[in-house]
């Protein structure tokens, strides 16, 4: 159905995302509409974020420690993230830094290494010793879903699309 679509090229890629916004920004209540438009991506990536963040939880854990959880702490901060406008525009799933948990800002990172791991003080035996997390948990938890993730985020834009292009006729 020729005329039917909207009327600038989409796509999911920096500068599909950028044309849309482009167009939000045209209409009248572009403000609100960037705003749904962020909920409806970030909704989209809601899934893959509990995937993240339950992989983290499957983490093994000696349990001795007597300060805050780790992984509990790691999955408080994993959340999805969306910008339109500005140096970066697009949506992801992020792992945000953890200041707050024992002085262990980079743990989202840290514990997602292949090699090697961290060290860390150990009282009463010798001073340091190296812990390793659950490697690649946060890459693997995105290894087989990618697809669906980049699909639900195009729909949300998409869908956007077409309700500029409805307003335009």
């Amino acid at each position: 159905m020729a005329g039917s679509g909207p009327p600038f090229d989409l796509s999911v890629t920096h500068e599909g995302l950028d044309a849309l916004v482009r167009a939000i920004r045209q209409e009248a209540d572009g403000k609100a509409l960037r705003k749904d438009l962020a909920k409806s991506m970030r909704d989209a990536l809601r899934p893959g974020a509990a995937t993240a963040k339950s992989s983290i939880m499957g983490m093994a854990s000696s349990g001795t420690g007597t300060g805050p959880g780790l992984r509990a702490g790691i999955a408080k901060k994993i959340r999805p993230e969306v910008k339109l406008g500005g140096r970066w525009t697009g949506a992801r799933v992020k792992a945000f830094k953890t200041p707050g948990l024992r002085g262990f800002a980079n743990a989202p990172r840290r514990t997602n290494r292949r090699d090697g791991g961290w060290r860390t003080l150990t009282y009463g035996r010798e001073p340091w010793r190296t812990q390793t997390g659950k490697r690649q948990w946060f890459d693997d938890a995105f290894a087989n879903d990618t697809d669906i993730h980049i699909a639900a985020v195009q729909e949300a834009m998409e869908a956007m699309a077409r309700r500029l292009a409805a307003r335009a006729r």
